[in-house]
């Protein structure tokens, strides 16, 4: 089956079954291998993207689900506020370690602060719990989100 789905602000037209998940659209069929493949059962968060600025799990999304929304990776999550704040945070906090999480990890974070600039720490719990980072970079993770979430006049790099 045809179908006509809007990634990162361009129309791409596919040829899948309909019950076939985003991700493998994404990596298999357009070549965006940025979101990641970690469980396939939407418990680790790697393969994270945005659905009309919504946090979704790409590999349990079946693509004739997408209809016409709008799917941000993280190739692109840099090209909005929320997304380049918290890529700046996460550099500035040196969140990442293996990275293989991260792409995963950055774009539950935005979709966060996209909706919640000023979040609690409970606020930042319940939006990351389903990200599993396997080297434990999660106070990290953390620190950046905060820091991500600073008015521009303090979110410069510590020293």
């Amino acid at each position: 089956m045809a179908f006509d789905i809007k990634i990162n602000g361009t129309s791409h037209s596919v040829d899948v079954d309909g019950d076939t998940p985003l991700l493998w659209v994404l990596r298999d069929v357009l070549g965006m291998t940025g979101t990641k493949f970690g469980c396939g059962m939407a418990l680790c968060g790697a393969c994270t993207v945005h659905q009309d600025g919504t946090a979704i799990r790409s590999c349990i999304t079946p693509i004739e689900s997408v209809g016409t929304g709008e799917i941000t990776t993280i190739e692109a999550v840099g090209q909005t506020e929320a997304g380049q704040k918290i890529q700046k945070a996460w550099l500035d906090v040196e969140v990442v370690q293996c990275g293989y999480c991260q792409s995963g990890q950055i774009m539950s974070a935005s979709a966060l602060l996209a909706g919640n600039p000023h979040p609690t720490d409970g606020d930042i719990d319940d939006a990351m719990s389903g990200n599993i980072c396997r080297c434990g970079t999660y106070v990290r993770i953390r620190e950046a989100i905060k820091q991500a979430a600073q008015p521009a006049a303090t979110n410069e790099r510590r020293g």
